[in-house]
């Protein structure tokens, strides 16, 4: 006999696990949520929004040290990090104090500790069992390393990085994705000496080629160094500082190293496997329902395969509770997701690459590029970027992706754009207000509906 049952158990409190209880409490259901650490999870505590605090901040010191481009006489005479880590740590806790009221609010029963799936929906906590009728696993992920490569010293991950108490003089970050890009970012704005390492021929290479070419320009302006189809092959570290090789023998001399490698599935010691929860590569195997191996065990967020991103295990909670409830929601398209790198400048993108696209739907994918240069208010922001819109041949908008400062805050459009299956003459129509960042979006469909306006040649 279970010490505590609920309608719905959910182990792991981030995005995906308080989202699904949040929403499964709306409709009526008894909900026990737990979690070893804070409500929250690595996103808004270890993830997300510190980060883009120190985003946010690297830009502010930006605008300080150019200010006389803008007529403004303003110099940056240095950065304090424990006021930078005040003002991060400050947003965490208001949103996190936020998410304990909502919780209350909801009349979800919070149990901290770490779980252990038993079998069948049961999850055990320090000896007591808790059963639901059903269960979602949401244990989220860690940052991974690379074989022979141990975190720790001068050798960090994102998690270190975010509470370093100063600026380093120079580092070196491995891997050129999201995460490596962002960091790379700050560190710049802040007056580090930065190189990039990544072992693919381009950094974020999960995104549109051109995005990635747009990006590398505007690092290379920044005097951000990067190197790209070189491999890591080893690194030492001493009390003065860290050495990186590389596979082309070259060696890398930093205060840090930050290791950026991607996340990995947080699916070992929690009992999945043991219990008959299928895995692979350690992810959760589940339908497109999200429902796992074992029945009325669901999965959500970034144990499940796919892109790892908050808003992405949100939405999949909000929908395992509203099929719970039986209102079948309709299945999360992933190309649909909106992706956001918030380095400066930045990289958004929705739906599919052209690379992509044409593997669907053949080599007569229609693709358009709209260059900010035409945009009045990105003139005005004084950033380099452009939108690129990609076509299936006689059909819909199918990508859209973006590069330069502030894009990410356009997703939500262009994600509309692609979810309704837009065509360009949909689109074209539409009056953005002037001058804004959103013109672009409407310039590009413009160009591709036949009738451009501000493209030149």
């Amino acid at each position: 006999m279970s010490d505590a049952e609920a309608d719905l158990v959910i182990l792991g409190g981030g995005s995906g696990g308080y989202a699904a209880a949040f929403r499964a409490a709306e409709l009526g259901m008894s909900v026990t949520l737990i979690e070893k650490d804070k409500l929250g999870g690595t996103c808004l505590h270890r993830g997300c929004i510190p980060t883009k605090a120190l985003l946010h901040a690297a830009e502010v010191a930006d605008s300080a040290r150019e200010g006389e481009q803008f007529g403004v006489k303003s110099t940056l005479e240095g950065v304090d990090m424990a006021g930078v880590h005040k003002y991060k740590d400050g947003i965490v806790t208001r949103l996190y104090k936020g998410l304990q009221g909502l919780a209350k609010h909801h009349q979800v029963t919070f149990v901290e500790g770490s779980g252990t799936y038993v079998g069948g929906t049961t999850v055990e906590v320090d000896g007591t069992r808790y059963t639901g009728k059903n269960i979602i696993l949401a244990t989220g992920s860690y940052s991974k390393t690379l074989p022979g490569l141990e975190l720790g010293g001068r050798i960090i991950a994102s998690e270190e990085a975010l509470q370093l108490d100063h600026v380093p003089k120079k580092a070196v970050v491995l891997g050129g994705g999201v995460i490596g890009v962002e960091f790379a970012s700050v560190w710049a704005s802040f007056g580090t000496d930065v190189t990039i390492v990544e072992a693919l021929p381009r950094l974020v290479p999960n995104e549109d080629e051109f995005a990635s070419k747009q990006l590398e320009r505007a690092l290379r302006r920044r005097k951000i160094g990067y190197k790209t189809g070189v491999k890591f092959t080893e690194a030492k570290q001493d009390d003065n500082g860290v050495t990186v090789t590389l596979e082309s023998g070259e060696t890398l001399e930093a205060d840090v190293l930050l290791v950026a490698v991607g996340r990995g599935p947080n699916t070992a010691g929690h009992g999945y496997e043991e219990a008959g929860i299928q895995l692979d590569r350690g992810f959760v195997v589940t339908d497109e329902r999200l429902r796992t191996s074992n029945p009325n065990v669901y999965a959500v967020g970034d144990i499940v395969p796919g892109l790892q991103l908050a808003h992405r295990g949100f939405q999949q909670g909000v929908f395992v509770a509203e099929e719970i409830a039986g209102l079948n929601p309709s299945p999360i398209d992933e190309a649909g997701i909106p992706r956001v790198t918030y380095s400066h400048p930045e990289v958004a993108s929705v739906g599919l690459t052209e690379a992509e696209a044409k593997e669907k739907y053949g080599s007569d994918v229609e693709a358009f590029t709209y260059d900010l240069g035409g945009n009045g208010k990105s003139q005005i922001l004084k950033t380099s970027g452009a939108v690129k819109l990609v076509k299936a041949p006689d059909g819909p908008v199918v990508g859209l992706h973006l590069v330069g400062d502030r894009v990410g805050e356009l997703i939500g459009e262009a994600q509309l754009i692609y979810s309704w299956e837009a065509f360009p003459e949909d689109v074209a129509p539409l009056i953005h207000a002037h001058p804004t960042q959103s013109e672009a979006l409407g310039e590009a469909h413009l160009a591709l509906a036949g009738k451009p306006l501000h493209v030149h040649g």
